[in-house]
């Protein structure tokens, strides 16, 4: 009786709160980043389990329609970290990777996608705090603007 009870009530906003867990991808370069969240795992600093970790070798690497196919299959936000400017280890990769952001940030949101759901952060290798603290950042950014709007995926 008291399940059917619960069935009946409207579940209140911080319920719904609670039953939403983004999904979050992150484009890590392999010199920096990489290294920066792999310090972060090591040193053990919390963060929040919604986030999978794709290696590439360089943020210019991440082609403009990986990301969207991410938001397409459900993605929620996704986030680029690449080298900072000037110790990117391909010369200027992480500036064409500013480049790239800036307009697929113009992009999506003609998708009808808010442009904070796309995030790019220079994370060095001996960051391992500043990963673990953009992951949390991003992941509170991403929460508050709620479940992507093509959620489930096609």
């Amino acid at each position: 009786m008291s399940t059917e009870a619960a069935h009946h009530g409207s579940p209140t906003a911080s319920e719904g709160e609670k039953a939403f867990d983004p999904k979050l991808l992150v484009f890590c370069c392999n010199w920096c980043s990489y290294a920066g969240a792999d310090l972060a795992g090591v040193s053990r600093l919390q963060m929040p389990p919604y986030f999978r970790v794709i290696r590439v070798m360089c943020s210019a690497r991440v082609d403009p329609e990986f990301v969207l196919r991410a938001f397409e299959r459900g993605a929620d936000g996704v986030l680029v970290a690449g080298c900072h400017p000037a110790d990117c280890h391909y010369i200027g990769g992480n500036y064409r990777t500013r480049r790239r952001i800036a307009l697929l940030k113009m992009l999506i949101q003609q998708f009808g996608f808010d442009p904070e759901r796309l995030k790019l952060e220079w994370v060095s290798a001996g960051e391992g705090e500043k990963f673990q603290k953009t992951i949390v950042e991003f992941t509170n950014t991403v929460k508050e603007l709620g479940p992507s709007p093509y959620r489930g995926g096609v």
